[in-house]
């Protein structure tokens, strides 16, 4: 079978590489990635205007892409350049819109005028199932433009909003009455409270605190928003195992070229047994990896999709874990130096697999839906 992407997407993906590879190398990446806002307005836009932004979302809402494949080139790209600009957000946000029926709002994010964020975890442990604490009433009048059709209050706290400093809205998830709600509620409403912070891969996030924020009745963009949560949350976790599955591959190649080239005893390190078994155990499980993001890909927005997204997240956790390890250990002790682009790679990788559920998380996961389907 023949896993090579269609011309189109392998052109999308060029072009990908070679405008991050121009407007953002390693030094570069990371000058923007530690600095104040976390990520470029400039790259941003460029993107945006080459159409990336775009490839992630389908036809009936703006976009011309939005199939697995789509999101699996994008940020596989995204992951070999370690870029920091808020995609992840854009797709969350706009794949649950999207699922909301709520096309009309997406255009800004699509042509990157808007910056978006996806505000839905919580400071607090949850279990699959359990209420959320952020909270979202209905009033009388409304305030804030609400108007004779009423509006909401939203009190409650929301945790690691990626972007969430820079964002111009944030998608909050609330609990109701009736359910789970999503609401679009501006950065500048009175009431929301943000505390940015660097995140230790690069980027920056923030502590969100909503206390008596009002909302119009027009920024409910579902009353039954577990759909719409779902949806942002597979395209999500399709999004990070294509990103971290193209860090992994940068991380090898450094790897690899390091063993060739790094010399004891007069002679390559690679040329030792035991080093060589560990390459090709770490070459080995990187295709494996590979096997279940494409997996996922192909699966997504199907019934077999839950599954496909556990076992890819699962295997890009564990197989990250080891590409990182060994990476960082063949390279010895100037592995994790700032001034190697091999420690930011790792870094990244290693997140990864704490965002949207780590491994066990999904490993259980994957066991219960499997469960599922035979009972």
């Amino acid at each position: 079978m023949d896993f090579h992407h269609g011309e189109d997407r392998q052109m999308l993906g060029d072009t990908v590489r070679r405008f991050l590879a121009e407007k953002a190398p390693v030094e570069a990446r990371n000058r923007i990635a530690y600095g104040d806002i976390g990520y470029s307005p400039e790259i941003w836009r460029g993107l945006a205007e080459l159409g990336v932004i775009g490839a992630l979302f389908g036809e009936e809402v703006g976009g011309f892409g939005g199939g697995g494949f789509d999101i699996m080139v994008v940020f596989h790209e995204i992951g070999r350049a370690l870029a920091v600009e808020p995609f992840l957000g854009a797709l969350m946000v706009g794949q649950a819109l999207a699922a909301a029926g709520r096309a009309d709002v997406i255009e800004g994010i699509i042509a990157g005028t808007t910056i978006a964020a996806f505000a839905h975890a919580e400071p607090q442990d949850r279990a699959a199932g359990d209420p959320l604490a952020t909270r979202a009433r209905r009033d009388g009048a409304g305030e804030n433009g609400a108007g004779e059709n009423g509006g909401w209050t939203i009190d409650g706290a929301k945790a690691v909003v990626a972007h969430g400093e820079a964002a111009d809205v944030l998608l909050v998830s609330a609990q109701t009455d009736a359910g789970v709600a999503l609401f679009l509620v501006p950065r500048d409403s009175a009431g929301l409270g943000v505390r940015g912070y660097a995140n230790i891969d690069g980027g920056r996030s923030a502590e969100v605190t909503l206390r008596g924020v009002t909302v119009p009745d027009a920024a409910l963009i579902t009353a039954d928003g577990a759909a719409a949560i779902a949806a942002a949350e597979a395209a999500g976790l399709l999004a990070l195992c294509a990103e971290a599955l193209g860090a992994m591959e940068i991380a090898r190649d450094h790897t690899v070229d390091y063993v060739r080239t790094r010399k004891q005893f007069g002679v390559p390190i690679g040329k030792f047994q035991a080093l060589q078994h560990r390459i090709a155990t770490v070459l080995l499980e990187i295709e494996q990896a590979r096997s279940a993001v494409i997996n996922a890909a192909d699966a997504f927005g199907s019934d077999a999709a839950p599954r496909a997204l556990a076992a890819a997240k699962y295997t890009i956790g564990a197989t990250g874990q080891l590409v990182a390890e060994e990476a960082i250990q063949l390279h010895g002790g100037i592995g994790m130096t700032w001034e190697l682009p091999l420690s930011h790679y790792a870094k990244r990788i290693t997140m990864i697999d704490g965002q949207l559920g780590d491994q066990d998380e999904h490993l259980q996961r994957y066991i219960a839906l499997g469960r599922a389907a035979t009972a």
